[in-house]
């Protein structure tokens, strides 16, 4: 038996050290497929379905391997839960000694520069950013690793954030003043010197970026790279090896010239001007896309006048910009960085413009202040390949959601992975006993502008014998308004709206709450862990597909058809179904949990796609039936164990 196997045995290290830990076969099989990929330097694809425990299942053959790891996540919150809860579990029993590291992306960590500008321009801040510089400057003093996470009474979305992080654009690298006492480099240091690193996907994608330029690295090399949470990387990889200039990135441009104009060059009053002047361009350049939020095709806007003239005095702007501070050069560091960031948006710009380019989405997205350009790579799989096929190195991907109709050619396909080992591991859970999936009858039309709302009211009758939490996912946030409407008038219970508050204290008050309705859309659809009785329920509003007016999926549809394929069953199709496994994974999470999942779309029914959905969900009873909803609540439950990562 190999060591790996030997650990989850009812005997093994595990069950020794870890209280509750139970061995599951699921997870043995994939402990010794990761084990076998690792030593064979090997491909490997995982869909591990809730419940499985890939945790160990990836972590325990990682560590015993005496290979350099890098672990992926999706998110910063599992990321963390890896690093400081289940890394640090296995370590002792395990017999790990190496050194592990957590990195991060730049955004993450306190930069010393950045809060001493802001500290000596107090004066001009803005109210909100005033209120946590207290905060800030105490986290200062005591941190050791400068995570901004860490900093107490600090929201993700606080105001103060980007006065007190760099970005690549405003970094001053090796000539900043602080560059010895930087945390980024602190971490990326320790990270160097690791035998495995915990990493999200976004940091692993800015990595293969900069390597492509032949001048640096974020991360060290590798012999075996493990993604968890692996369904995202298609999306996230298109954003890396693509371009995108934001309206916010040129106005901090004009405010870090205002700054360093009155240190650096104070007799240099065109400096401020000239940013001023920028600025303008850049808000007047906003408001040609509407007031509304909204994203759309770039190329449709090219020609039209009122863009064009609005470009070219962006353009304008950005050219005097780098007239003005061309004669600021030698100066001062912080000008010096500012003419180089003109130059490169300058470029940026032009690029992103140029819609005749071919292989590429050109699009935009507006925020109620500021608008991006972006320019997509259709495909990256050609590119990503060349990664995977490096010699030398394992390669596992796994998710609870990798295959579509029990196939990961969807997957595959997009990332350029061939001849990977594929294993499909069912949830130990028994939805058969722990849930049931109601399709109600008669619903609202799916296109139906006031859906939301009469669905809402439909739903009520029943929603109301449910005895624990409810999760309503939307798939727009106009269906979110409306239910949330009529569910804060008519339910009697605490409705929580996505929006309301950040997303921790809305989870922490629903889970503390144990009757709530949280009312939500597409970051509630996964990466969110609520077990028991505080979510019984979860409603979704309809097929999560994509909005046809998508300016990706709308490129993405005419070059496969180009490409003689056909989009609805290799894009559209595949990814609704993931991202509705995602929604459902949502519901039960423990062996103990029951609860009911609600549908509400016909198409489930009376399309013949909707079998592809059914196949792909776990087996779940199936009702159309809202009597079975109330039998399933009166029925006694089973006693069972619990989940174990």
């Amino acid at each position: 038996m190999s060591p790996v196997l030997a650990c989850f045995q009812p005997d093994g290290v595990l069950a020794q050290h870890l209280q509750g830990f139970a061995p599951r076969e699921p997870q043995r099989q994939m402990a010794h497929a990761v084990d076998e990929a690792i030593h064979q330097q090997g491909q490997l694809l995982v869909e591990a379905g809730t419940g499985t425990g890939k945790t160990y299942a990836y972590l325990v053959p990682a560590l015993l391997s005496n290979k350099r790891v890098i672990i992926s996540t999706g998110s910063k919150a599992l990321q963390e839960q890896l690093f400081n809860r289940d890394l640090p579990a296995l370590l002792q029993p395990l017999a790990f000694t190496k050194p592990i590291a957590l990195l991060k992306g730049r955004a993450n960590y306190l930069c010393l520069e950045r809060l001493d500008q802001l500290l000596a321009t107090t004066a001009t801040q803005e109210a909100e950013v005033l209120a946590d510089i207290a905060r800030v400057r105490m986290f200062a003093i005591s941190t050791s690793s400068g995570d901004v996470a860490d900093i107490p009474g600090l929201t993700e979305q606080a105001p103060i954030i980007p006065h007190i992080t760099s970005t690549n654009d405003n970094c001053l690298g090796r000539d900043c003043p602080r560059y010895d006492e930087c945390y980024l480099l602190k971490a990326r240091r320790k990270a160097m010197d690791a035998q495995l690193v915990v990493i999200n996907h976004h940091l692993f994608f800015a990595d293969l970026v900069v390597k492509d330029t032949g001048f640096a690295e974020l991360l060290p090399e590798g012999e075996v790279y493990i993604f968890d949470e692996a369904h995202q990387l298609p999306d996230i990889a298109s954003g890396y090896f693509g371009e995108s200039l934001s309206s916010r990135q040129l106005v901090e441009l004009c405010r870090d010239v205002v700054l360093a104009q009155r240190t650096e060059a104070p007799d240099m009053l065109q400096l401020k001007r000239a940013a001023e002047s920028l600025e303008l361009a850049c808000r007047e350049f906003r408001l040609v896309f509407g007031i509304e939020p909204a994203r759309g095709n770039l190329r449709q806007w090219r020609g039209q006048p009122h863009f064009e003239r609005s470009l070219l005095r962006l353009l304008d702007a950005l050219k005097l910009g780098y007239e003005v501070l061309k004669l600021a050069l030698g100066r001062g560091e912080r000008l010096d960085h500012a003419f180089e960031r003109v130059v490169e948006f300058q470029g940026k710009l032009t690029r992103l413009t140029n819609t005749d380019a071919t292989g590429f989405a050109f699009w935009f997205d507006t925020s109620r202040l500021h608008v991006t350009l972006n320019q997509t790579p259709l495909s990256i799989a050609n590119r990503f390949a060349e990664e995977v096929l490096r010699a030398g190195s394992s390669w596992i991907f796994t998710s609870a959601t990798l295959t579509v109709d029990q196939r990961f050619e969807h997957f595959t396909r997009r990332m350029g992975i061939q001849d990977a080992r594929e294993l499909v591991l069912e949830s130990p859970f028994e939805y058969f006993r722990q849930s049931v999936l109601w399709v109600p009858r008669q619903l609202p039309d799916t296109s139906d502008p006031r859906r939301g709302q009469q669905l809402a009211l439909q739903l009520l009758p029943v929603l109301n014998t449910i005895p624990g939490g409810i999760f309503f996912l939307c798939t727009s946030y106009q269906s979110l308004r409306q239910v949330a409407e009529v569910l804060g008038r008519e339910l009697g219970r605490r409705i929580l709206v996505q929006g309301d508050d950040n997303k921790q204290r809305l989870l922490q008050e629903f889970t503390d709450n144990g009757r709530a309705v949280l009312v939500a859309t597409a970051s509630f659809w996964e990466g969110v862990d609520v077990r028991g009785a505080a979510l019984s329920c979860v409603v979704i509003d309809k097929l999560p597909f994509t909005a046809p007016d998508d300016p990706l999926l709308k490129a993405r549809i005419e070059d496969c058809r180009l490409q003689g394929g056909e989009p609805f069953s290799e894009l559209q199709l595949p990814e609704a179904v993931i991202t509705l496994k995602q929604g459902v994974g949502r519901l039960i999470r423990d062996t103990r949990d029951r609860g009911v999942l609600i549908l509400c779309d016909p198409r489930l029914v009376n399309r013949p796609y909707g079998a592809t959905f059914i196949h792909s969900l776990p087996a779940m009873p199936r009702t159309r039936d809202p009597a079975r909803v109330h039998d399933f609540w009166i029925a006694e439950p089973d006693s069972a164990a619990t989940e174990q990562p």
